[in-house]
């Protein structure tokens, strides 16, 4: 990792689109930033490409649904003895079709990919006033879930091994032909954001009860032209990493445990 004297941020899936935004703005606020994607001839052009423009950008290769590619990216950062100041999980997909291999590789990436990386950078991160930013949609809100199961996601004292048994609960479901008389939605994808969501509560419970100062956030970017989001939507990919950067960059004492769209928080 080359020298900088700005902080460190970390943008997962960031070879293109909002995530490559993200690592463009983040770089014109003078920060360094490792733009990591599991596809490394994209990700190194894409870092390539930032560095072109006079930013601060290296590139380190991440599959966040590998656990050996996330463990050896945090070994890599702990050997440079640098500190992050900023973790955006950024990396997603959205599957066409639906059924139990769709379930399955959505949530990999999604919903325990995120939490996997954030595990393994966590001991990385600057107490104090670091952020951890998921990148969410609205598509997550719990509107789309049962009120039972919105109870359940809602819930105060929801605890990580609970929220990764609703999240396996719904594969299972899936799998079983269940997951309507159970009240799930018939979308991986909005599964995957309201659980995220829910992680993002509990993260951000965990460490204010430890005193360690570091934001965690949920972002919905909105609908943005992206490969993901298509031609057709109303937003620029710099409106969508607006809010990113807006949660990445906030100062100590800044919000902790919300959902933001446009910087104003929204509801779950």
């Amino acid at each position: 990792m080359s020298e900088s004297q700005g902080p460190l941020a970390i943008v997962t899936g960031a070879n293109r689109g909002i995530g490559l935004e993200t690592c463009r703005q983040l770089g014109r606020h003078g920060w360094q930033v490792l733009l990591t994607s599991r596809d490394e001839d994209s990700g190194r052009k894409a870092s390539l490409t930032l560095a072109g423009e006079g930013l601060p950008v290296d590139y380190h290769p991440l599959d966040v649904g590998d656990a050996a590619s996330v463990a050896a990216l945090a070994e890599d950062l702990n050997r440079s003895g640098r500190r992050i100041r900023a973790l955006v999980n950024n990396a997603g997909v959205a599957l066409d079709g639906f059924n139990a291999d769709v379930a399955q590789r959505t949530l990999a990436i999604n919903f325990f990919g995120p939490q996997q990386v954030t595990d393994a950078l966590l001991p990385l991160l600057e107490e104090g006033h670091a952020s951890i930013v998921m990148v969410s949609s609205g598509m997550g809100e719990l509107s789309c879930l049962s009120s039972d199961l919105r109870q359940q996601f809602l819930a105060s004292d929801l605890t990580r091994a609970q929220l990764d048994q609703l999240m396996n609960d719904f594969i299972q479901a899936v799998t079983d032909g269940s997951y309507s008389q159970q009240g799930w939605p018939g979308s991986a994808y909005r599964v995957s954001k309201a659980g995220l969501n829910a992680l993002t509560r509990i993260l951000a419970r965990e460490l204010a009860e430890k005193g360690s100062g570091i934001h965690v956030n949920s972002v919905c970017p909105g609908w943005v032209r992206t490969d993901m989001g298509g031609p057709h939507a109303a937003r620029p990919v710099s409106k969508g990493a607006e809010t990113i950067v807006w949660a990445a960059l906030l100062p100590a004492g800044g919000p902790n445990g919300g959902f933001f769209r446009d910087k104003r928080p929204v509801g779950w």
